[in-house]
């Protein structure tokens, strides 16, 4: 349910030139696993090279997952927080067991939590289809929704009610929160509660929309 709205939160806020020389493909990467290096990895998945990973066998991608840079963060944190969802999709379709797709950095960042905080819908749904975890907290005790929340896609009474915390939603009104509000995506507080079936934060918005 929570998945739900984040993707719905996230999704609604958002000349080919010719040449007449002849362009090189992009390199791939040697065949050979010992002469690829880790940074070739990680340059690759913070530039989006997709070609680069498409290029490898599966034993070398399996392999390639399990690098950590010096934050502790993976490839797909990397290609992630660079907002490169093909690099994403590749990574985050391997072997689920080795993905790592809930995977922390040193500060408890999983790659959702990137996904959320920049507003990029294409690879929060790409990271969700794949079993994402939208629960996880970080270091700091907040989840990819608080992040969604804190950049403006969100607002406290906008996840309140699509979770269906009634009680809060009714603190948040007798505190001053405004039922009417819009987010960056567009949505009030109702149309999180509709989207996600909560039926009793509905009744709650609409009867405090009326007064």
């Amino acid at each position: 349910m929570i998945a739900k709205t984040l993707k719905a939160t996230l999704k609604r806020a958002s000349s080919s030139v010719s040449m007449e020389m002849e362009i090189d493909p992009p390199k791939k990467p040697e065949v050979g696993a010992e002469a690829i290096k880790d940074d070739d990895f990680f340059n690759a998945a913070e530039n989006g090279d997709s070609s680069f990973f498409e290029a490898l066998s599966h034993d070398q991608l399996l392999k390639a997952l399990s690098l950590r840079n010096e934050d502790c963060r993976s490839l797909l944190h990397v290609a992630a927080s660079s907002a490169h969802p093909k690099v994403v999709k590749i990574l985050s379709a391997a072997d689920p067991s080795v993905t790592g797709i809930n995977s922390a950095d040193e500060e408890g960042w999983a790659p959702l939590q990137f996904a959320a905080s920049s507003g990029n819908v294409e690879i929060v749904e790409i990271l969700l289809s794949n079993e994402a975890d939208v629960n996880l907290k970080n270091n700091g005790g907040r989840t990819a929704l608080h992040y969604a929340a804190s950049k403006g896609w969100m607002h406290p009474l906008h996840r309140a009610a699509s979770t269906g915390n009634s009680e809060l939603c009714e603190l948040l009104i007798e505190e001053g929160a405004e039922v009417d509000v819009i987010d960056k995506a567009g949505q009030t507080p109702l149309m999180s509660a509709v989207i996600c079936e909560n039926k009793e934060v509905i009744i709650i918005v609409i009867k405090s929309s009326k007064t």
